[in-house]
């Protein structure tokens, strides 16, 4: 069997190597950018994460998972922000404690306050409330409503840019 030219194996080489990382992309994990300050201090605008795409395929998403989501008012954006509220739960925020079936929800995570009332509502059956971990700036289910559990793209578990803050995700 006659080898094959070397510009065949570098072609063929360029082919695999696109199909497989097209493939890793759409099933495995995806890398995602931070463009606004809706989850500071936990992510900050130009933080690079990556978004693990088949981890609900295997466990539903968990209170306080970060996510990454087709925005269900425009699916064309999406958007990452804190999962509060899961599936026939009641939430209710009053003066910016988020109270979950009418006990308050620890979160260390918020550093800037509100004094948000909301609620009570119920999150609908296979819908998220989500929040952001900056309140007083965050565009969330208090102002849009749930996520619907087919637009979760997958967990937000690892921060690879910038380098200073390089890291798993809480």
């Amino acid at each position: 069997m006659a080898a094959k030219p070397w510009w065949r194996e570098t072609i063929e080489t360029i082919l695999w190597a696109l199909v497989l990382a097209l493939l890793l992309r759409t099933f495995v994990v995806q890398a995602f950018w931070i463009p606004s300050g809706s989850m500071i201090p936990t992510l900050i605008p130009r933080d690079r994460v990556l978004v693990s795409k088949f981890w609900y395929g295997f466990t539903e998403p968990k209170r306080g998972q970060i996510v990454v989501f087709k925005y269900p008012v425009d699916p064309q954006r999406d958007f990452v922000k804190r999962v509060i509220g899961l599936p026939g739960e009641m939430v209710e925020i009053n003066n910016g404690t988020v109270s979950i079936d009418g006990e308050p929800l620890g979160e260390p995570y918020i550093k800037n306050h509100d004094r948000f009332n909301f609620g009570p509502v119920k999150v609908p059956e296979d819908h998220y409330f989500v929040m952001g971990d900056n309140r007083p700036n965050s565009q969330d289910s208090r102002f849009w409503g749930f996520v619907p559990e087919e637009n979760l793209k997958g967990p937000a578990f690892f921060r690879y840019w910038p380098l200073t803050r390089i890291g798993g995700l809480y």
